[in-house]
């Protein structure tokens, strides 16, 4: 995350009143603003296929799919932020007052780009960690067919495990789904400028 270059402390509803009016989104946390940077032609490809595919294996389950213009509070940590990719069983919660941020997702997916990798491996996920609906956590690779999904297991310790090649499949334990890497990376050129 890139800080605006200002040593000014905002309150939430300053930067959520900024984020109305914004040409871009950007990411909320202690005080400061955090722009977001723009997504290649890769992580456009891998978030919409993800979006299609969980909601066409989702369709007649009380689950919605929501992509990355959905904003997300990580309540105990008042972190603002925007998940590529959110799924939500039941009814979903939002703000109060607000119609675009939501707090209780069971199931985040986020396709790692090098300028945030670092970010949603290590703090965005501490932070993910703390939202008490979330069960499993998804980080799809946009350089080579790799995904690494994280889900809470019995006495909410975080498992993990890594699915690689083009015949790779993972299977959500949250929600029924089975995502295979071969329709998560359709259209996705591997090395060609990403």
């Amino acid at each position: 995350m890139t800080a605006f270059p200002s040593l000014r402390r905002y309150t939430e509803a300053e930067y959520l009143a900024l984020e109305e009016r914004a040409a871009h989104r950007s990411e909320f946390y202690r005080g400061e603003i955090f722009a977001m940077s723009g997504g290649s032609i890769n992580h456009n490809r891998i978030v919409l296929n993800t979006v299609s595919v969980l909601r066409t294996q989702l369709e007649g389950a009380p689950c919605e799919v929501f992509a990355s213009d959905m904003r997300l509070l990580v309540e105990q940590h008042r972190l603002y932020t925007y998940p590529d990719v959110v799924v939500v069983c039941g009814r979903p919660e939002l703000v109060a007052g607000r119609n675009d941020t939501l707090t209780n997702p069971i199931v985040i997916v986020e396709a790692l780009s090098e300028s945030t990798e670092r970010y949603d491996r290590a703090d965005k996920f501490r932070f993910y960690r703390a939202i008490p609906t979330l069960r499993e956590y998804v980080l799809i690779d946009q350089y080579t067919p790799r995904v690494e999904h994280y889900w809470k297991g019995a006495d909410d310790v975080w498992m993990f495990e890594e699915i690689s090649g083009m015949d790779g499949a993972l299977e959500l334990r949250a929600i029924p789904t089975v995502l295979a890497l071969r329709d998560l990376y359709a259209r996705v050129e591997f090395n060609a400028g990403d």
